[in-house]
């Protein structure tokens, strides 16, 4: 159990198949008291009543918009007026979209940069606050082994380019935040098989990507929940600033 009586927030956590749900059902069944976050509030309120139950009570799932700093002050102020102090914050949230540089439009470039890399930012800054008052935490955030190798199967130019904001502004944050006892890492996955990718791959392709991944298999979400469950924990007590891919080799660097 060692997440026993802590309190942890995943944001983008509703999606059945999603790394997001993944994460929440580990951390819930180490002993965290898990807050779910998604854009539909329905499907967090589902979701989170679907966890395991934590000796500390049940599990709460909100409506969040990551891109709204509005709505993730109301989330905020909810989850601690519920839970109290808050050790673990997973910026989990994130869209991607396949498209080519010269397609990209306005209103694509906005979006994507909004849920991947200002989510990250929104959501950190109301948290924050509460884990330095109360002696520290875990922050992780979602990046993407695009941001590492520039372009991806299922992600464009504009997801790379916020995938790898996301690095820069984690490791600025570890920075910032490490005297105050609060962690700040990357996890950057490859491949993983989610309700994103799940429909999208032929046998044609997934043959040809499985070429290139020495472990020879797609990651599966629970793969990633692994590394959040390390990242939360204190097994992690001395990681700040770093980035851990998930990538079954895809890139090694």
């Amino acid at each position: 159990m060692l997440l026993q009586g802590k309190t942890a927030v995943i944001s983008g956590a509703a999606s059945k198949r999603g790394i997001g749900r993944a994460t929440a059902e580990l951390f819930a069944a180490h002993g965290a008291r898990v807050a779910i976050l998604d854009v539909d509030a329905h499907a967090a309120r589902q979701a989170a009543s679907e966890l395991s139950t934590s000796e500390l009570g049940k599990h709460l799932g909100l409506r969040c918009d990551v891109t709204d700093r509005a709505s993730c002050e109301a989330a905020a102020r909810d989850v601690i007026e519920a839970f109290g102090p808050t050790s673990i914050l997973i910026n989990n949230a994130g869209v991607t979209q396949p498209v080519k540089t010269l397609e990209i439009s306005d209103a694509d470039w906005q979006r994507i940069v909004a849920v991947n890399m200002t989510g990250v930012l929104n959501l950190s800054q109301v948290f924050i606050p509460n884990m330095r008052d109360h002696g520290g935490g875990s922050i992780a955030c979602m990046s993407s082994v695009s941001a590492q190798r520039g372009g991806g199967i299922f992600g464009g130019p504009h997801y790379s380019a916020a995938k790898a904001g996301v690095l820069g502004l984690a490791k600025a944050m570890a920075r910032e935040f490490g005297p105050a006892g609060i962690r700040v890492n990357s996890v950057t996955p490859g491949l993983i098989q989610t309700d994103i990718t799940g429909d999208k791959l032929t046998p044609e392709m997934r043959t040809d990507i499985l070429k290139g991944i020495p472990l020879n298999r797609l990651g599966d979400a629970r793969d990633v929940a692994n590394i959040y469950l390390f990242l939360a924990s204190d097994l992690s007590a001395y990681v700040t600033g770093a980035v851990i891919d998930v990538n079954g080799g895809m890139l090694i660097h």
